[in-house]
């Protein structure tokens, strides 16, 4: 079969699921990902002959976007903040919103090195890592409860060269950590029960649900303990990150005022929806 006749077969088997738009990604990024090759080079070669293991790769993944698994999880790997990140069914598939918070923590810090990081509920590792490389010479230390995400953050470490040291802790429960930090950041569970009905088939389905779900009537459970937590192991003038609940972003900024926190900026994404907070000592 053809390339160009592939293409053709692919995008009508996804029609009836995705949009255009988003069946032209997924092909282009597999085909990246099978034969190396970029979105021109599939307009120049739509002749191309594909080969039998070829074929029987691409029908693989036509199979699995059918079934609605993110295109991330089929390739096993995504691009955050133009670092390549492995990521599988233990992590949480890395999110631009998530770049953003990346980027405000450091504008707020880049006149300073050798900084102490403690990023909470760290999966992918896409936050202390791309702090790693962005930074200028942090010391960061990186938790989750959840020794699948530490084993993928460990990888992603290894593979973008970050020097990490990576701890298996409860947040909920740790209280040993041996010295205090310049910046806590965290992007903890924080999608509500309630708000199942939001999230599409591919997240709730295959994504890990402790990594996103709180319960209804706790939904601030991981900030509060974060931020008491923060109250002890920040340095004076520390700073302390969240990516938050879009619908919970006053709740939360009143949470950490009334904590003691000084400073509380709550800041919103580039679809205009509260996404992060940042408060100090």
């Amino acid at each position: 079969m053809k390339l160009k006749d592939f293409r053709t077969y692919f995008n009508t088997e996804l029609s009836n699921k995705y949009p255009k738009k988003e069946i032209d990604t997924f092909f282009f990024r597999t085909i990246e990902h099978l034969l190396d090759w970029q979105p021109v080079t599939v307009f120049t070669k739509g002749d191309s002959i594909l080969t039998d293991n070829i074929l029987t790769d691409l029908k693989e993944v036509l199979n699995r976007l059918k079934k609605e698994e993110p295109i991330q999880y089929i390739l096993g790997e995504t691009e955050f903040y133009g670092y390549p990140f492995i990521v599988n069914k233990n992590v949480l598939i890395p999110r631009p919103e998530t770049e953003e918070l990346i980027t405000w923590i450091l504008e707020e810090t880049k006149e300073h090195e050798a900084l102490h990081v403690l990023d909470i509920g760290t999966g992918s590792g896409c936050i202390p890592i791309t702090l790693n490389k962005e930074m200028n010479a942090p010391i960061i230390t990186a938790v989750d409860i959840s020794e699948g995400a530490l084993l993928v953050a460990k990888q992603n470490a290894d593979k973008n060269n970050a020097t990490i040291t990576f701890l298996k802790k409860d947040i909920l429960q740790a209280n040993d950590f041996k010295h205090k930090f310049d910046i806590i950041v965290s992007n903890p569970p924080y999608v509500r029960e309630l708000e199942k009905e939001e999230i599409k088939n591919n997240v709730l389905n295959n994504e890990p649900h402790l990594a996103l779900f709180v319960e209804d009537n706790n939904p601030l459970i991981f900030y509060k303990r974060i931020a008491d937590l923060a109250k002890e192991q920040l340095k004076v003038n520390g700073l302390l990150f969240f990516e938050i609940n879009q619908y919970l972003g006053e709740e939360t900024q009143e949470m950490l005022v009334n904590k003691g926190f000084k400073n509380v900026i709550l800041k919103t994404d580039l679809f205009g929806n509260h996404r992060m907070i940042k408060a100090n000592l």
